[in-house]
């Protein structure tokens, strides 16, 4: 652990908008086996849940210490309030996207000791792709030219050409805050491209460095969310202003006219680059950033500069002249990146077309039907689940919007009265996907469907993500293996929202769901009804699925196992185990829907044994008829939980399923949050829990309220209320706010809701 007074490293990590990210990046931070470190982690005002894991990380780990600022001031900014904070030797710079390799902080402790602690220490990196792809950098050739050195960097102007980011060195604390060639010291400046500022500065003014030839950082190369996508192009234009403050700094110093070449040279390269991603700098600002770029340029240009040699060289040239004209007629042997990028967008939308019915494709071209809502639940099964929820909200909250629902023929016998159905692949499904407002789901529809502009797609998601999920199952083969992880990204690419059961889903949303949509942080909308359930509502779902007065249900619903699904395999005995229960208890068994009729469980329901409600429409009903919930891994325990009821794991293949599903935490620890109650690891450990009365006991009770303290804090009773109202009606902010779980009444148990002695039975 770091001392009080003096830890070796001062780790800053600026934290906006990395919900999915943070809590990656300080554990790698926090699982090194070098331990004398403080993680500076500065709150930047967040719009997210970041702000909260740092302080849940703070709480478990002295070495955290969160600041959370008033106000969003940049990422320069939060640096800058890090820094006044750290009190180590060294200055180390993450990103609060990005990682530290394991060792690494010991290794760069020991380089340190080994060089006599010099002003800076740069050392390696990787380029991390969300397809799991790492790319070296190209820093391994400088830094082997200096190896064993302890150099001064002006003399050694290859190190100017790595990359100019902070986080790749490590700056010994005075220097940095009370160094440099006017004994000022350095901070960051406001606005993006802040970096090049600071390292060709610092660089500058270092008179020791050394280097590490070992990757230390891991730099997350996002999909989206890189604060250089930014909306507003004229941000990108403090590029100018960051250069020109090297080059002020710079000015009049004796003996650094090649550093100021290379620095330029840089720079001019960096104009490029910029100006050549669309996304940053789009067409019609282009003309006065090349006047921008082209003032900066002759400004500065060093005496004599030459620039590179062939189409680069012909780049620097007309960029010198700052003029648009010049530059939009510059041809490039390959063509110019301008109609590289309209060609492959071209490619793209003729690629689809071909793949499309012509009928879609017309119905395209004609006006979007601002009153209409098209729902979809488990790939056209029956509706159910979040999207059912909402659907019944709207009716309610917005009755202009008509909603119509993709069901498949094997399903529409059991839809609900008044339900309008589409087919899949008919006119009426294609004309409705091409013209409906919103498109809702709980899964993803097909690749053939086009979201065209003015559509809004709301993703309602159907469970908390015990299990791996989106990119992260790139991991594991069982599952990896049947999955095109491009197809995902850009059936992903088409939510515009995306509904939270809890933080926890959120914060893993983002992550392994890297794509612009906006999170709807509501509650499961499927979930209102454990709060809304009155006794007469579980009187009469008992009574309808035959359970006698006074006998306690008993719901098992397992999960699919990836490695095992072609029939559903019982994990347990259940003819002995709904023995060994006893005539007060009924067994309800619920297979997982991917799984069809199974003989075994037919058997056994025809003799009596247990009962067989796989084909219920409602898990939310067999929920509230239930006593207590058997399950594994099934995300039913997190919805469950809402009635606070007991729930019991029974998890006989835990190293099993973790190793070829992966999973986001240890269901099995026992500790509060992560465990809702009794754990089972064997049939005859199951079966001893409801012999002994463990199931519903006190410290099963504990934990369940630990459990629902970190899963159901959303989950009140009015997440479709807020769903409704924040995608169909507009209105911004939280509404209804969240009721507080202590001052919550879920639906009444079954004992409570049992009648009174006397009472007149519920009709079946």
């Amino acid at each position: 652990m770091p001392s009080a007074a003096t830890p070796r490293f001062s780790v800053i990590v600026p934290v906006h908008g990395v919900e999915g990210y943070i809590r990656e990046c300080l554990e790698s931070l926090l699982a090194q086996d070098y331990t004398d470190f403080e993680i500076i982690a500065v709150d930047d005002r967040s719009p997210d849940g970041s702000g909260a894991i740092l302080d849940e990380l703070a709480a478990r780990d002295p070495r955290v210490r969160p600041v959370h600022r008033a106000e969003n001031g940049g990422i320069g900014a939060a640096r800058n309030t890090g820094i006044a904070e750290a009190r180590g030797d060294y200055l180390l710079f993450l990103d609060g996207d990005d990682s530290v390799r394991p060792g690494s902080l010991r290794a760069v402790a020991d380089r340190l000791a080994e060089t006599g602690d010099p002003e800076i220490l740069l050392f390696d990196h990787v380029r991390t792709y969300a397809d799991g792809t790492v790319e070296a950098s190209n820093s391994a050739p400088r830094l082997a030219e200096i190896r064993d050195r302890v150099v001064r960097p002006a003399d050694h102007l290859g190190l100017l050409r790595l990359f100019a980011v902070v986080w790749n060195r490590a700056y010994r604390r005075d220097f940095f805050t009370s160094g440099g060639l006017d004994g000022r010291g350095f901070s960051f400046t406001d606005g993006l491209y802040e970096d090049a500022l600071m390292v060709y500065t610092t660089m500058a003014a270092a008179e020791r460095l050394a280097v590490l030839e070992q990757v230390v950082v891991e730099y997350r190369q996002r999909r989206r969310g890189s604060s250089m996508r930014s909306s507003a192009p004229r941000k990108h234009f403090v590029i100018f202003d960051q250069y020109q403050a090297v080059f002020d700094y710079l000015e009049g110093r004796p003996g650094f006219d090649d550093y100021r070449t290379v620095v330029f040279e840089r720079m001019i390269s960096h104009f490029l680059y910029t100006l050549a991603r669309p996304f940053r700098i789009p067409r019609t600002h282009r003309r006065a950033y090349l006047h921008r770029a082209g003032q900066v340029y002759r400004k500065n240009e060093p005496r004599g500069f030459t620039p590179p040699p062939g189409v680069v060289g012909l780049k620097f040239k007309v960029l010198r002249t700052g003029s648009y004209a010049a530059f939009a007629s510059l041809k490039l042997a390959n063509g110019t990146r301008e109609t590289a990028f309209r060609a492959l967008g071209d490619s793209k939308r003729w690629g689809g077309r071909k793949a499309l019915k012509t009928y879609y494709a017309v119905q395209r071209r004609l006006p979007v039907d601002e009153n209409l809502a098209v729902y979809s639940a488990y790939w056209g099964r029956t509706p159910s689940c979040n999207p059912l929820a909402v659907h019944e909200a709207a009716r309610e909250l917005a009755p202009h919007l008509r909603g119509v629902w993709v069901v498949n023929p094997s399903h529409a016998a059991s839809l609900p009265p008044g339900t309008t159905r589409i087919a899949p692949a008919t006119f009426g499904y294609w004309k409705a996907m091409a013209r409906a407002k919103y498109l809702v789901n709980n899964v993803n529809f097909p690749d053939s469907v086009v979201k065209r502009p003015g559509q809004v797609h709301l993703q309602t998601h159907h469970g908390t993500p015990l299990k791996r999920m989106g990119l992260d199952q790139q991991r594991f083969p069982a599952v990896a293996r049947s999955m095109d992880f491009d197809k995902l990204m850009e059936r992903v690419d088409r939510w515009d929202w995306s509904v939270s059961a809890n933080p926890h889903s959120t914060e893993h949303w983002e992550r392994v769901y890297p794509a612009p949509f906006t999170s709807l942080d509501t509650g499961y909308p499927r979930n209102d009804v454990y709060q809304r359930a009155t006794a007469e509502d579980v009187r009469r779902i008992r009574a309808a699925l035959g359970i006698a007065p006074g006998r306690k249900a008993l719901l098992y619903a397992p999960t699919v196992r990836d490695h095992q699904k072609d029939a559903f395999v019982p994990r347990l005995d259940l003819a002995r185990f709904a023995r060994e229960l006893g005539p007060d208890h009924v067994l309800l068994v619920r297979a997982h829907y991917f799984y069809g009729a199974d003989p075994e469980l037919d058997a056994l329901a025809g003799r009596g044994a247990l009962v067989d409600v796989s084909r219920h429409p409602s898990v939310e009903e067999l929920c509230l008829a239930a006593d207590a919930l058997i399950t594994d891994y099934s995300s039913i325990m997190f919805d469950y939980a809402n009635l606070d009821r007991p729930i019991v794991t029974y998890a006989d293949d835990w190293e099993m399923y973790r190793t070829c599903r992966g999973v986001t935490f240890d269901l099995l620890s026992g500790e509060p949050g992560d465990t809702p109650g009794v754990i089972a690891t064997t049939e005859d450990e199951l079966i001893e829990a409801f012999r002994s009365g463990a199931w519903e006991g006190g410290a099963a009770a504990a934990l369940r309220r630990a459990f629902r303290e970190r899963f159901c804090v959303w989950d009140d009773g009015h997440a479709a209320e807020r769903v409704v109202r924040r995608v169909f009606l507009g209105e911004e902010g939280t509404n209804p706010p969240f009721v507080p779980l202590a001052e919550r009444t879920p639906a009444p148990t079954p004992a409570e809701a049992a009648e009174p002695a006397g009472a007149e039975p519920v009709a079946k």
